[in-house]
């Protein structure tokens, strides 16, 4: 929704930015649901929210600067729209500046990984609600970077023929250990026709080896457009110390009329010191109905049956070797999402 000047005085206190800017969007998504989870010791039913898309409250701006050269800024933030609260996230969704042009974009702040993007991209569910396939990697990565890091550099390329991909390094700003952490990585990919398919790579180092081992993550992901069906599939492997966990998926998007039907299996193995291997499997279906371009009616369910060793649970929140372990988790709900 691109909003005037005058409209964004009213609004926002950002109007003394905006001014400057060729144009300006104020843009969210509010995403409520009721949400059942059952983890073999009784269930609990909630509201719940980010079942089919997170929410949100952001800003975004590009200035023409001519010469083929424009400016940018993204500031982004959580929202609880269940209690009206700010997610205790303040802008930290994303919050970036670039530089954008012929040469591709030059990205600087506080933003998402390469090695995240396979995640979302090619699950059926995104990577919320009781669907995701991330609900089966708590603790895969032991650093804050799984999805975002904060103080990096980044450049994406320009298009170039279904070509795309980005490199990123997150800044070390400290010594102490819990402080701001390194982060490098990369994204290269191919779309075009009904192909879309990426690889990433990525390493988090501690600032003080006190902080624990480094971690690194390699990752592919691919969906393919079959018309009456778009199939998606992805792998990834994460490694920090002895830690090792594998995740696959392998899922669908169906389209039927105003909505799409929703498969995906996925499985995680953990690699404990003591040599076992136990394995978390989850299977999902889900059913999206579009009442406009923005509001949408979901419905979704998953079970996840955990080995011994293993404890993730439907709706994430769950950690491998959490005290009690070798347990099913049963979740569904039904919620709406509008986007603006």
């Amino acid at each position: 929704m691109k909003k005037s000047l005058l409209a964004l005085a009213a609004l926002t206190a950002f109007a003394g930015v905006a001014s400057a800017q060729s144009s300006v969007t104020l843009f969210g998504v509010v995403d409520l649901g009721i949400r059942s989870v059952d983890n073999d010791n009784g269930s609990r039913t909630v509201m719940s929210q980010d079942g089919n898309a997170s929410s949100r409250l952001g800003f975004r701006g590009v200035e023409d600067l001519g010469g083929g050269l424009r400016a940018g800024f993204w500031i982004e933030g959580a929202i609880n729209p269940d209690n009206g609260t700010a997610g205790g996230q303040s802008w930290q969704r994303r919050s970036t500046v670039s530089l954008m042009g012929g040469f591709g974009e030059l990205r600087l702040g506080r933003d998402y990984t390469p090695t995240f993007w396979n995640h979302t991209v090619f699950d059926p569910f995104g990577t919320v609600g009781v669907a995701s396939q991330t609900n089966l990697m708590g603790g895969a990565s032991v650093y804050s970077t799984f999805v975002r890091a904060n103080n990096t550099v980044g450049y994406f390329l320009p298009a170039m023929g279904g070509v795309y991909g980005q490199v990123q390094v997150g800044l070390d700003e400290g010594e102490a250990a819990g402080s701001d952490i390194g982060y490098v990585g990369g994204r290269i990919g191919y779309a075009a026709g009904p192909v879309n398919v990426a690889v990433a790579y990525g390493e988090t180092k501690p600032p003080h080896p006190a902080s624990g081992p480094t971690s690194k993550v390699g990752n592919i992901g691919g969906s393919f457009n079959m018309g009456f069906m778009t199939l998606m599939g992805q792998y990834h492997e994460y490694k920090a110390g002895s830690h090792k966990l594998n995740n696959f998926l392998l899922g669908a998007n169906v389209p039927l009329g105003s909505g799409t039907l929703k498969f995906s299996g996925a499985q995680s193995e953990l690699k404990l010191a003591s040599g076992a291997k136990p394995k978390s499997t989850q299977f999902a279906v889900g059913y999206v109905y579009d009442l406009s371009k923005r509001t949408a009616l979901y419905a979704t369910g998953s079970v996840i049956d955990n080995d011994t060793g293993l404890g993730f649970v439907a709706g994430g929140g769950g950690k491998a070797r959490a005290p009690v372990t070798g347990f099913s988790s049963t979740g569904y709900e039904f919620g709406v999402r509008h986007s603006f």
